[in-house]
């Protein structure tokens, strides 16, 4: 099931509005109806019968109704601030789709209160439903066994084919940033500080000068984060600014800031900062590229291992397992090649198992430029899927299709003992569950 968070668009076609459904005390709207219509249309998403569509949207509500029923008999609650941080989240997640908060509002055809408060009621729904949710799924896991079974249930011209998948290790060689080109920066950002201070516009100088792509062209904007978002260095700094007032120089992972408050609401925060990257210079990229080269060359002549380099001379916290790089989509240590980043996944096209790369350009977690060897252990063929080579993917369908199971038997079950009442129009549709509606 599908929830959708998106402010209404006004209508193109005049809909008198009227109660469709209840569940329990809730109520389904024409107009709730249509307007995700409209989204499902916008987004390319019809495939069927305009009422086949409806149908399926009709039931859809239902489900998150019977929910919301659900978080109002259990006392789920979300709080205002929740509600505001997300909210101020989609809003700039829209503007940056959109370019703007003035095309936003005319592609939405509502000022931006109207849509606020819309997006508003949505959000904290589906923050009540998302809490159901988990409350029926705590603790869900699969078993080995459960596992073979999904896997052998398939029908033989369902599994599908698993494309090649590589496992890669690296060594690491980050160069030394100096305590002058540290300095620099800061002095850059001193100066930057005192013409704010002076009259200058934050916004403006964000704009010309921050090296954070994100906000820079919103002048510095970050929007509401509470505690626990931020770095912990930025963090402390921002959450003891007065409004309108601008931090010293502050020192984080990603480089040196300043920080101007814009708002506090309770124990959120929307602020402006201006981000300055210390630069790894050239003769030290230099250096790092021919220290791997020497290094590669010791393995190509049996001096040590890969992995024994790694441990002696990699300057990332992985050496401990070798170097070996983690997936972070399923926490294994196979890559898809599209899951790759561009370089790597260029250099390991070339390769065969057990050779290593030249020297690759890589950025590190901070940004920073530095240098890496790539080390190709395994390359799978593409094939079907099978338990032996793609466990952790054939687990994740067995823990997909438990979960679905589960929550179409709360839905089942449910759906038997609240009140529903649907109005004629819909009673025809070809529902996925037996609805026991009221007469």
């Amino acid at each position: 099931m599908s929830f959708l968070v998106v402010p209404c668009r006004a209508q193109e076609a005049q809909v008198i509005d009227r109660v469709v459904a209840v569940v329990g005390q809730n109520i389904i709207l024409q107009s709730d109806i249509e307007a995700q219509y409209m989204q499902f249309r916008l987004q390319g998403g019809i495939k069927g019968s305009a009422s086949s569509i409806r149908c399926e949207i009709l039931e859809d509500l239902m489900f998150q109704k019977l929910m919301l029923n659900q978080a109002e008999m259990d006392s789920i609650t979300v709080t205002d601030e929740q509600v505001e941080s997300e909210v101020d989240r989609l809003i700039r997640y829209f503007i940056s789709q959109l370019g703007s908060q003035e095309n936003l509002e005319k592609y939405y055809k509502k000022d931006m209160a109207e849509i606020k408060e819309e997006l508003r009621r949505m959000r904290r729904d589906q923050m009540l439903q998302e809490q159901v949710q988990q409350s029926i799924l705590a603790n869900v896991e699969v078993t080995p066994a459960e596992v073979r079974k999904c896997y052998h249930d398939l029908p033989n011209d369902s599994i599908p084919m698993v494309n090649s998948k590589y496992e890669i290790a690296h060594l690491v060689k980050k160069p030394p940033i100096t305590l002058d080109e540290k300095l620099e920066v800061k002095d850059r950002l001193y100066k930057m500080r005192k013409r704010i201070l002076d009259g200058e516009r934050f916004s403006t100088l964000a704009l010309l000068y921050s090296e954070d792509p994100g906000s820079a062209k919103k002048g510095g904007e970050l929007g509401f984060h509470g505690r626990g978002e931020f770095a912990p260095e930025f963090e402390a700094a921002a959450f003891n600014l007065r409004d309108g007032e601008i931090s010293e120089v502050v020192e984080t992972e990603f480089g040196f800031h300043i920080i101007q408050m814009i708002e506090r609401r309770g124990e959120f925060i929307n602020v402006r900062h201006i981000l300055l990257t210390v630069k790894v210079s050239p003769e030290a990229l230099q250096t790092a590229y021919d220290e791997l080269d020497s290094i590669a060359t010791l393995i190509h002549n049996d001096s040590l291992t890969f992995d024994e380099a790694v441990r002696q001379f990699s300057d990332e916290k992985d050496k401990i397992s070798g170097g070996l790089l983690v997936n972070p989509n399923d926490g294994s240590t196979l890559f898809d090649a599209s899951e790759l980043d561009q370089q790597v996944s260029v250099a390991v096209n070339r390769m065969k198992v057990g050779e290593i790369s030249a020297p690759v350009p890589m950025k590190t977690s901070d940004n920073k430029d530095a240098y890496r060897l790539l080390y190709l252990k395994r390359k799978t063929a593409p094939h079907k899927a099978n338990l032996k080579d793609d466990y952790t993917l054939i687990r994740d369908w067995a823990l997909q299709k438990k979960r679905e199971d589960i929550i179409n038997k709360w839905i089942a079950n449910k759906s038997q003992k609240a009140y529903i009442r649907v109005i004629d129009d819909f009673k025809d549709c070809d529902f996925m569950f037996d609805w026991n509606f009221a007469e």
